[in-house]
């Protein structure tokens, strides 16, 4: 007999639990399983209403599909707002909160059942949602952006457990979410040549090829980050823009800076052709564009080649010593920068097994070239993220950073990346001195670098000079306006330990919105809310805790945290035991 073939199609899928369901049902399982059916059933006439079905629904879950994705996200809506009703007439304490995400996808259909990775990324994606929200997948995003009269905020690219390429997310913006909403105040052009550089776009015929283009970019931003004449955007924020069609005048605005740098790459065997061009976004005005076809193996040259062609045009005054690290040469091995790029690409994701897999990449490409600096340093964040993201309980891995650091800076003293990583060896070493000399260093030879100076913020708060490193996160923040999310961790951190409570809610708030996964930031606010009476919010912030990091305690605390004011931490570990944690 033949075996059935298995059925596919294309739905919308709604994932949605309930925020805080243990907490609840530990104070009082009745109530809250009353709670629960009845806003079930609210919930299940509203999928009906907007004709879609419930699949299963167990537990305090549910998920459903809907033929059309924007059915789904004005049901998602919909339920939210009832729900906010509702909630509004009970107590704080016995407030039921749903996190709901929607993604459009592929699934496999048995029965009345569906499965696949369509239906596994709308279950991580509501994971990503705060309590009262909704997040949304990039493909969800991309049919309804025109059709909805919603606004919506980008998080980025997330990874998310077994999916194997990163998802792009969406928060669908809800009243509930205005509390502490993102400063985009104007932005004022620097008073020196501003720049941003944007993603090249690859126009190879193969998609596998991305992480060349993405490559040139990193390295071009790298380069013009290193001229102190200059104000270069960092790459966080150009990586925004990247497969959008944009304009160069809303992208000046947005960055706050005057000239706009873009291109692509194209790649095909040992052949490569860039176009770049730099334009004047406050006149719309191009300054230059070259077309360049060369071998592979030439790429440092080029990159030199168009970073000069930049200097000149913008006619910015090199120092001596920019000069000299101006005229890079990593490699000679085409391959070994290959191998690189694929590591650096695997290493930006942030998990577990790619961190697995740009190790391999970063041994492959100093097989090819011992004396390859990057590729060295590259290796030792490999381990470095082991040891910090609690891969890895061998102390070993920050040792092995500490020599891969060293090393890279033997072979190449005006590394950036090296620096900033036995900066942070030296830190998690509690070895604070060091520490904030390695970040200096790092600022002095890229004084345009966002994350030198968010990282030279974080030490300076671990050894309480709050003021300085506020100034620091926020310089950083200018450098890179669309920042990562642990700048906010960092400032709300630097307020808590100077005791301006209200400030350091604000900034944590919003980087919990941002991502509600971060594990730093519940320990921060719990701490914050504890110190500041606010218990109910102090005991949800424990639970996230828990959620995130069910072995977590107080000891694992103490045994990591470099804290150099020991009164300070101890006021922190009080304040956590209280709101519940142990």
């Amino acid at each position: 007999m033949e075996p059935q073939a298995v059925q596919r199609k294309l739905t919308a899928i709604l994932s949605a639990d309930v925020k805080g369901y243990s907490r609840l049902m530990g104070e009082d399982e009745v109530a809250t399983i009353r709670t629960l059916t009845s806003y079930r059933e609210v919930m299940s006439t509203l999928i009906q209403q907007h004709r879609g079905r419930v699949v299963d629904s167990p537990g305090d879950n549910l998920l459903a599909e809907f033929a059309s994705v924007v059915d789904a996200v004005q049901c998602a809506v919909e339920v939210q707002r009832e729900f906010k009703a509702k909630n509004a007439e009970l107590s704080q304490s016995r407030r039921m909160e749903f996190r709901i995400g929607v993604n459009l996808g592929d699934v496999v259909v048995e029965g009345e059942r569906i499965y696949g990775d369509g239906v596994n990324i709308a279950a991580r994606i509501e994971g990503l949602a705060d309590g009262g929200g909704i997040c949304i997948s990039g493909t969800v995003h991309d049919h309804i952006e025109n059709k909805l009269d919603l606004a919506y905020d980008y998080l980025g690219e997330k990874t998310v457990k077994n999916i194997q390429k990163p998802v792009r997310v969406y928060r669908v913006r809800m009243e509930a979410h205005t509390t502490f909403p993102e400063a985009r105040e104007e932005l004022e052009l620097p008073d020196k040549p501003s720049i941003a550089v944007l993603p090249f776009a690859n126009m190879s015929q193969d998609p596998e090829q991305e992480y060349f283009s993405d490559g040139i970019t990193e390295d071009l931003i790298t380069d013009l980050s290193k001229i102190s004449g200059l104000f270069v955007i960092a790459r966080n924020s150009v990586f925004t823009y990247k497969g959008k069609a944009v304009k160069v005048d809303q992208v000046s605005q947005e960055l706050g800076v005057r000239y706009i740098l873009e291109g692509s790459v194209r790649k095909a065997g040992n052949r490569m052709r860039i176009t770049a061009q730099m334009v004047d976004a406050t006149t719309g005005y191009h300054l230059w564009a070259e077309r360049y076809d060369r071998e592979v193996q030439n790429i440092f040259a080029l990159q030199d080649e168009v970073t000069q062609k930049i200097v000149a045009a913008l006619e910015v005054k090199l120092k001596k010593d920019e000069e000299k690290r101006l005229v890079h040469k990593e490699t000679d091995n085409p391959q070994a920068y290959d191998h690189y790029l694929r590591g650096l690409e695997n290493l930006n994701r942030f998990t577990r097994a790619a961190n697995s897999q740009a190790r391999e990449m970063f041994e492959r490409s100093i097989d090819l070239d011992q004396n390859f600096a990057l590729a060295h340093a590259g290796l030792g964040w490999t381990y470095f993220n082991d040891w910090t993201r609690g891969w890895s309980q061998d102390p070993e891995s920050l040792n092995e950073s500490l020599e891969l650091a060293k090393k890279a800076i033997s072979l190449n003293d005006s590394l950036p990346q090296a620096h900033y990583l036995l900066g942070f060896v030296h830190l998690w070493k509690r070895q604070h001195e060091l520490a904030i000399e390695e970040l200096e260093r790092v600022i002095a030879l890229d004084p345009n670098g966002a994350d030198g100076h968010a990282g030279l913020a974080e030490v300076l708060t671990w050894v309480g000079r709050h003021e300085e490193a506020i100034g620091r996160v926020k310089e950083a923040m200018r450098l890179n306006p669309h920042y990562p999310v642990w700048y906010l961790v960092i400032l709300g951190w630097a307020y808590s330990v100077m005791e301006q409570f209200e400030q350091a809610i604000e900034a944590l708030e919003r980087a919990r919105i941002r991502d509600p996964d971060l594990f730093s930031t519940h320990i921060i606010l719990a701490t914050v809310y504890s110190r500041t009476e606010r218990m109910d919010e102090a005991r949800s912030e424990v639970e996230e805790i828990m959620r995130i990091s069910p072995e977590f305690s107080l000891d694992m605390l103490r045994d990591r945290v470099p804290f150099i004011d020991q009164a300070t931490f101890e006021a922190s570990v009080e304040a956590l035991r209280k709101a519940g944690l142990s």
